[in-house]
């Protein structure tokens, strides 16, 4: 979900959903091929999308909870939860059914986020003068240096002649 038309967002919301746009135009090309997933694009979508999530944890929710004088924010909660189920499906080897299903948490959790009233446009006006300062933060995250995922793993993992997984 993005601002409506000539509405402006602050420098944390930009930021951040410019990254949402990348990762998402990552994981498109990921799947681009029917099929086939692009192993390539897709380990830089995985190593982009726990780099995003871990800007959030580490610095957008905490400085947000510091700037209410300790308190969290409501959609703190929930936001952890589909964090924390995004970076377990990106432990296995994708397949479409996983690819699916980390497209509808994203789809549910960036509305949450980007939309009016959301972690984004709320971090930007609790920020205030310190907006700039947590933008540098932000861009600072260090990138996420991921394992290779191994070609075999999730066939390892999955009932012979089914295509289920056991795990």
């Amino acid at each position: 979900m993005r601002p409506r038309e000539n509405e402006q967002t602050g420098p944390l919301t930009a930021f951040l959903m410019a990254d949402h746009r990348r990762l998402e135009k990552l994981l498109q090309s990921a799947v681009a091929h029917v099929d086939q997933i692009d192993r390539g694009a897709y380990e830089q979508f995985r190593a982009g999308l726990l780099r995003h999530i871990g800007m959030e944890e580490k610095i957008l929710l905490p400085a947000a909870q510091r700037l209410r004088d300790g308190e969290p924010l409501l959609i703190a909660s929930r936001l952890r939860l589909d964090h924390g189920a995004l970076a377990t499906l990106l432990i296995p080897t994708p397949t479409t059914a996983v690819i699916a299903t980390i497209r509808g948490i994203l789809e549910e959790h960036n509305i949450l986020e980007e939309g009016p009233g959301g972690l984004y446009e709320i971090c930007d006006k609790l920020a205030g003068s310190e907006a700039a300062q947590l933008l540098a933060k932000l861009q600072a995250a260090p990138e996420v240096t991921v394992p290779a995922l191994r070609h075999s793993y999730g066939d390892e993992h999955r009932t012979p002649g089914t295509g289920e997984s056991w795990l």
